[in-house]
């Protein structure tokens, strides 16, 4: 299989995750702001419709991988009721980290003995537990901070309480995507006690579907300006010509992902999870126009994918004490699954941040002029997208280390300018980020 095909192959989350739409939209009563509103106040159905649509969704997409999701929201329930507040969240992050570790670890070693259709629903559930982890140690560090008040006589005592837990954390809407929001948030909209989703969510939805229409239309423009297999020629394509395709391929993977978080934002909208506060402003994982446009490497990782990485400046930059920026890039590579090139690829990211601000203190602090700054911000746009580039395409080795097929098709050089890069980028950045020994500032 080609690196184009592969990339043309990565629709099935998508679709996945627009199968829930319908449900969140059968549930919806257009009449007021959203179908949380139209029940009775504090009403346990609320609860059990989105953990009850949760669970079909699972069954559904996933079949009997299912429960790798379920015998998670199962084990927190279990430490919630048994272990004490101020400690649960270690007994949480651990036993979640490493259910989720074994899940990635027999997925890794045991593609190849699935059944036909089952690495794909294997992938969606390892992916759901994923997220699952965010939303249980968001909890397990709002119940120790004492944001969350367990009920006298403890969770056990009020099944009201231990049942919204279990509804937020396996909630159809951000069951299998969607931008991570607080568990008070989450009780706010069900109980109506919380502004919620803005009229008529339907034209909502529908104009987030409409981007990631135009997202999709953009990738597959993309896609097809790239050279693909076919008869090779003379010499292949230069230096430049190399470089611009694997910014190519690794700006169409970027755009999968932004068409992704567009759904997961529409149906959080369709659930009636809409904006909220003074100024409506909703949650959002990544803008493309704003994300791509970022001038630094930094912003970047603050902007992509952007309530994870506020995830992760809560759950380990703000605790990691010595070396936070390196210990939370490395936790990155730990979440995503620790195959070698995402540990290659989250490292040597976060390399390029300390770099980042590195340069910016002093270099760019330095510059004066109107001219040697806008010189400067192109160069450092440049320089972004290109280890933007080189993160995504070892992140997603898996599906693009076929690239050698690029080979046989007649873009030979692909190849070796992929590999200069592995090496180039990484000790580029890790030169500059060792030239001044500055604290990070990446996630403050």
């Amino acid at each position: 299989m080609t690196a184009m095909d592969w990339l043309w192959e990565q629709h099935w989350l998508l679709w996945h995750q627009c199968l829930a739409l319908p449900l969140a939209l059968s549930v919806v009563d257009t009449s007021s702001t959203g179908f949380l509103e139209s029940l009775t106040p504090v009403s346990p159905s609320r609860y059990v419709s989105l953990g009850l649509g949760g669970c079909l969704l699972a069954v559904g997409t996933m079949g009997v991988y299912s429960l790798v999701v379920l015998v998670a929201v199962l084990g927190f329930a279990l430490l919630v009721v048994w272990v004490p507040p101020d400690r649960v969240h270690g007994w949480v992050f651990w036993g979640q980290m490493l259910w989720q570790t074994v899940c990635h670890l027999l997925l890794q070693h045991g593609e190849g003995l699935l059944p036909q259709g089952g690495g794909v629903r294997a992938l969606v559930a390892v992916s759901s537990l994923m997220l699952l982890t965010q939303r249980v140690t968001s909890v397990s560090m709002d119940l120790q901070e004492g944001r969350i008040h367990l009920p006298q006589g403890g969770a056990a005592s009020c099944p009201l309480f231990l049942l919204s837990l279990c509804s937020y954390v396996l909630s159809f809407p951000t069951l299998l995507g969607g931008p991570l929001y607080p568990y008070s948030r989450f009780v706010g909209c069900v109980e109506g006690s919380g502004p919620g989703a803005p009229p008529l969510p339907l034209g909502a939805v529908s104009l987030k579907l409409l981007q990631v229409l135009l997202l999709e239309g953009v990738r597959a423009g993309l896609l097809r300006g790239l050279p693909g297999p076919g008869p090779a020629a003379a010499g292949g394509p230069g230096p430049a010509g190399a470089c611009l395709c694997l910014w190519g391929v690794a700006l169409a993977l970027r755009l999968r992902y932004y068409s992704h978080w567009g759904v997961s934002e529409g149906l959080n909208l369709a659930a009636g999870f809409g904006p909220q506060g003074p100024d409506r402003g909703g949650l959002s994982d990544g803008d493309p126009w704003t994300t791509e446009a970022s001038p630094r490497v930094s912003e970047f990782a603050r902007r992509w994918n952007a309530t994870t990485a506020a995830w992760l400046r809560r759950l380990v930059f703000r605790r990691g004490g010595r070396c936070p920026l390196l210990l939370t890039f490395g936790f990155s590579a730990w979440w995503h699954g620790l195959r070698p090139g995402q540990a290659a690829g989250f490292l040597g990211w976060g390399l390029a941040v300390r770099a980042d601000y590195t340069l910016h203190r002093h270099v760019g602090a330095a510059l004066s002029s109107r001219w040697g700054r806008g010189l400067y911000a192109g160069l450092s746009w440049a320089h972004t997208q290109a280890v933007i580039t080189w993160v995504v395409l070892l992140v997603e080795a898996r599906g693009v280390a076929p690239m050698g097929a690029w080979s046989s098709g007649g873009v030979a050089p692909l190849g070796a300018w992929s590999s200069v890069s592995v090496l180039l980028f990484p000790l580029l950045n890790a030169a500059l980020a060792l030239c001044f020994l500055l604290k990070p500032r990446a996630f403050s």
